[in-house]
């Protein structure tokens, strides 16, 4: 049990692996149930849908007991850009504008009409993975072209792209 509060296997980093850290985050999300709730460990398992989650902390005043019961497993980022990262998307229920938002988007980038979420996943999911490990995209233009919010790997780092300047992800945040 974690009764002596040290941090659940449940902080996401940038490479999609799950930790045990107790870096706080921006947002909360689900790969399913991956958890056992008795013990509030992980399982084996690390994705029981293809609906990689990216969802607010707060909903409607809605409380959750974190890894409680045998709903959905929460996961936490330290923000959006490190949740895009891992390999999730914007929630269509608790987070409805940035998922219209990411879904436009994404019908823009490929040139095609507006996808539905479970095409979005299977998308998504066939290129997470590379293996058991996270699948790394080669990006062919200069980091000076890239967007805000972008995070790239160098030595094996990752960092997030802001205002010209790179940002380094820690497990202390």
């Amino acid at each position: 049990m974690h009764g002596d509060h040290s941090p659940l296997q449940n902080r996401v980093t940038p490479f999609g692996d799950i930790v045990a850290i107790p870096q706080r985050g921006l947002f909360t999300g689900n790969r399913g149930i991956i958890h056992d709730p008795r013990t509030k460990t992980l399982l084996k398992k690390r994705w029981t849908t293809k609906a990689w989650l990216i969802c607010v902390l707060e909903y409607k005043g809605r409380r959750r007991e974190v890894m409680g019961g045998r709903s959905w497993t929460e996961l936490f980022f330290l923000d959006e850009a490190i949740a895009l990262a891992a390999g999730h998307r914007p929630c269509f229920f608790c987070r409805r504008r940035d998922a219209e938002t990411f879904r436009a988007a994404w019908a823009r980038a490929s040139g095609g009409k507006t996808p539905l979420a479970p095409e979005i996943d299977a998308v998504l999911h066939a290129e997470r993975l590379d293996r058991r490990g996270k699948r790394l995209h080669a990006i062919p233009v200069p980091i000076s072209e890239l967007p805000d919010g972008t995070v790239i790997v160098a030595a094996g780092e990752a960092y997030t792209l802001a205002r010209g300047d790179a940002f380094r992800w820690t497990a202390q945040g």
